[in-house]
């Protein structure tokens, strides 16, 4: 056309097309109340594996829905799903919510890293497994796993294996003071004490390389090897240790959740007064104490309150002694090899 041409033109001889970006965005979210509830099992590269209505037998595939963002979504996470509820092969359900979380295990890769990882929530417990020997127990590594379990609302339960091969004596002295249940175990006998402390609840198993908790697990839930496999056949040949996966305990009485190898269990996110909560005798003290305050009874902490507790005889001083080691063992990073 001519520039001439041009020139007459006016708005009657332009075709507008309808953009679909014309009407307001609404920002109301349907809410999904025909939702199912279910159980976060397992997650492998964007998929979770559910049980609707915690029954492992009934067992449901999902993806995060659009709304959630990047919302984390752990294992023991109770969710809310819509969508294709029936299990059936080649379908998928949405995660529309997270129901609040009772309890949380956290780490962080280092002390110096600012960043959370979820690795269980609303479990129960945390069973810390220890061998006696080979390799030896690691002292630093069960109260870095102690301090997790305080700050995140989680009952400990220490583990012993192999205690056919060393006396657990000197181990169990150094925790006396801190009223910490203590299951023993052989690996020539059934780990029926460690079965009675378990079930009817959510049990989170963490130990390193070595200890023996593969070997609990496959005692305390027959079919693991079978779960185990179906996940790193998800996984394409990855190691299944590289997620935590919840199994049933027989006759569906309770949860063992295996998790996954860590090189290091970092305690960045957890400050002092987070696990001074965790000994009521002496929380209320330590609300007294300077601003910043470590409670470690050192002398950039002084006058700390946590002395006066002992001096009047409401806390014995091995108990404070066993709170302050454990404050210590926040400095540092106790390493340890992947399952």
């Amino acid at each position: 056309m001519s520039r001439r041409g041009w020139r007459n033109l006016d708005e009657s001889d332009v075709r507008v097309r309808p953009g679909k970006g014309t009407r307001p965005r609404s920002k109301l979210r349907p809410s999904h109340t025909d939702a199912e509830a279910a159980m976060v099992l397992t997650v492998d590269r964007g998929r979770w594996t559910c049980a609707l209505g915690g029954d492992p037998g009934r067992e449901v595939t999902a993806m995060r829905a659009r709304e959630m963002g990047r919302t984390p979504v752990v294992v023991g996470d109770w969710v809310d799903l819509v969508g294709d509820t029936s299990g059936k092969t080649d379908t998928l359900a949405r995660i529309v919510r997270v129901t609040e979380r009772r309890s949380v295990l956290r780490r962080t890769a280092d002390d110096t890293d600012p960043f959370e990882r979820l690795v269980v929530a609303n479990a129960d417990q945390l069973v810390i497994v220890t061998a006696l020997a080979d390799p030896e127990p690691r002292t630093g590594f069960i109260d870095r796993c102690l301090v997790a379990a305080y700050a995140g609302h989680l009952d400990p339960l220490l583990c012993l294996t192999k205690s056919d091969l060393a006396d657990p004596k000197e181990l169990l002295a150094a925790y006396a003071d801190l009223d910490l249940p203590v299951v023993v175990t052989r690996r020539d006998q059934d780990p029926a004490e460690l079965r009675e402390r378990i079930t009817g609840r959510v049990s989170a198993f963490i130990g390193h390389s070595g200890v023996g908790k593969s070997t609990l697990v496959n005692k305390l839930v027959p079919d693991a090897n079978r779960r185990t496999g179906a996940v790193s056949g998800v996984g394409k040949g990855r190691h299944v240790s590289v997620t935590a996966l919840a199994l049933p305990l027989p006759e569906g009485d309770g949860w063992v959740v295996d998790t996954p190898g860590v090189r290091s269990f970092g305690l960045a996110h957890i400050t002092p007064d987070d696990l001074v909560l965790a000994f009521p005798e002496f929380a209320a003290a330590a609300e007294e104490c300077q601003v910043n305050c470590g409670h470690r009874g050192d002398p950039e902490d002084p006058d700390c309150a946590l002395d006066q507790v002992v001096a009047e005889g409401v806390a014995p001083s091995g108990r404070l002694e066993s709170l302050r080691r454990l404050l210590g063992s926040r400095a540092g990073v106790e390493d340890v090899a992947p399952d």
